[in-house]
This record gives C-alpha cells, sequence and structure tokens, in this order.
C-alpha cells in the first residue's frame, strides 16, 4: 500500500525538484495531503473543477498534474478556489505538482518526450531560466513544411492546433528549439539566435514574437500549451505506478490554448 508521501519523496527525487529554480507560485511537490492510501493516480496538466470531478469518477485519490493549485500566488480561500479545495477534501485527493523540474527533464520531461515523438535528438541546451536550461535544441535536415507537419501530426491526438510563422515554402530547418508552454518571448527568441537555432517549437507565445520571427530569420511553430505538456504528467504517473504498483489514468481535459 503505496503512500503518498512515499510517492512524493521518489518523484521529487527523480525530478530533482529542489535544484530546479521555478516561479514561487508553483509550490512543485506534494501540495495537499490526504488520509491515503493511494488507491489509483490520476495525471492531468492543470487543476480544474471538471480535471478534480474526472479524478473523482476514475476513483483516484492522487492527482499529479504540471500547473498546481496555487499558481496565482497568495489567494482567500473563496470562489472557485474554495469550490476546488472543498471538493478536494471531500473526497480525499492528495495533489502533487511539477513545473518546471518536469519540463527540464532528461527523459520525463514534457521538452525531451515531444522531442522523441517528433523524431528527433536533442543535441544540446535551450530555454535557459535563472542559470537552468529548461529546454533542449538539435540538428536536423527537413524542410520546413515537413517539420510543421509532422508537429501538428504530433500533438493533434491532444487537442493541438498547430500555427507556425511565415517562411519559404523550400526552407530548410537545420537547427531546431523546443520548450513547452508558453515559452515564446523576445529574450527566448533572442537566445535562439544565439545558439543558431533557426526553428522553435513551443506551445503558445505573445503576438509580437510571430511579427518579430521572419525579421530575425526564425520560425516559430506554436503548438498549444496544454498539447505540449500532456507527455510529462503521464511518465511521472507511470514512474510512480510502477514503483508502487499502483494503476494510473490519464485526465484529458485540453484548455483549448
Amino acid at each position: 500500500m503505496a503512500s503518498v508521501d512515499d510517492i512524493a519523496r521518489l518523484l521529487d527525487d527523480v525530478l530533482g525538484s529542489r535544484s530546479i529554480p521555478d516561479y514561487p507560485g508553483a509550490l512543485n511537490g506534494l501540495q495537499l495531503a490526504h488520509t491515503g492510501p493511494v488507491c489509483r493516480i490520476a495525471a492531468s496538466v492543470d487543476i480544474s473543477l471538471r480535471v478534480i470531478e474526472r479524478t473523482i469518477a476514475a476513483n483516484a485519490n492522487l492527482l499529479v498534474v504540471h500547473h498546481g493549485l496555487f499558481w496565482g500566488g497568495t489567494q482567500r480561500l473563496i470562489g472557485v478556489p474554495y469550490q476546488r479545495l472543498k471538493l478536494l477534501l471531500a473526497h480525499d485527493i492528495a495533489i502533487y505538482a511539477s513545473h518546471l523540474p518536469l519540463d527540464a527533464h532528461a527523459s520525463l520531461g514534457n521538452n525531451a518526450l515531444l522531442a522523441s515523438a517528433l523524431g528527433l535528438t536533442p543535441t544540446g541546451p535551450f530555454a535557459t531560466f535563472q542559470g537552468t536550461a529548461i529546454g533542449i535544441s538539435g540538428t536536423c535536415d527537413l524542410l520546413t513544411s515537413s517539420f510543421v507537419a509532422r508537429v501538428q501530426q504530433t500533438v493533434l491526438p491532444w487537442g493541438g492546433t498547430v500555427v507556425s510563422t511565415w517562411h519559404d515554402a523550400g526552407r530548410i530547418t537545420r537547427r531546431w528549439g523546443i520548450c513547452s508552454g508558453a515559452s515564446a518571448s523576445t529574450e527566448s527568441l533572442q537566445e535562439a539566435i544565439a545558439l543558431g537555432i533557426d526553428t522553435l517549437v513551443v506551445g503558445e507565445g505573445p503576438h509580437h514574437t510571430a511579427v518579430d520571427a521572419p525579421d530575425l530569420g526564425l520560425v516559430v511553430i506554436y503548438a498549444g500549451h496544454y498539447a505540449t505538456e500532456t507527455l510529462g504528467v503521464q511518465a511521472i504517473a507511470r514512474t510512480a505506478s510502477e514503483a508502487f504498483d499502483v494503476p494510473w489514468t490519464f485526465v484529458h481535459v485540453p484548455s483549448g490554448l
């Protein structure tokens, strides 16, 4: 019979949670305890009332997520935050969250798994946050239009809708970078240029990055924040399931973004 503390310790160690910098509201690790033991693990990208309701329907009492309960920082327990917490406590559901440690992991991370699904082999870092590389990069020799099509095919099952910036029909992608989620920014585009990257795969980004990219010689492929972050939570839920012989399930609730 697995305890939530045992599972949390395993995931903290595997992910190196204490050594990866993150935003204060991420609160990586065990965010909400329960009486236990863990009978089934649910994995999902986000926490919402729909996710919690489907976790209950799946008879799971540990929910592993990428974006945790306290993303907005300190908040009053009223309205939606109260409704979520009340439902979690009423059904004795624990919460484990991992944000940037899960993005950055070399084998279980969102970026590594997305690269693998795309048939790409990472050879270097990308998307540095406070001195730590969260994303990855590598080389290839593909028509950029074929690269975009490959990304579309990969994220489609997870609700991703790919949009790419302008490029010539015969353009070749020779060096790529991947960083899931809301990773397109002026800084990430400049970092890509410095690393010799010509094609970026991200979840989402502000409009100005799509305007700036062609002028910088970059193609940015926006593949969906949610869709690019589905693989990591499934991987760590599977890891915990195999280590403690506890069944797991994926709660698929696309955000539409």
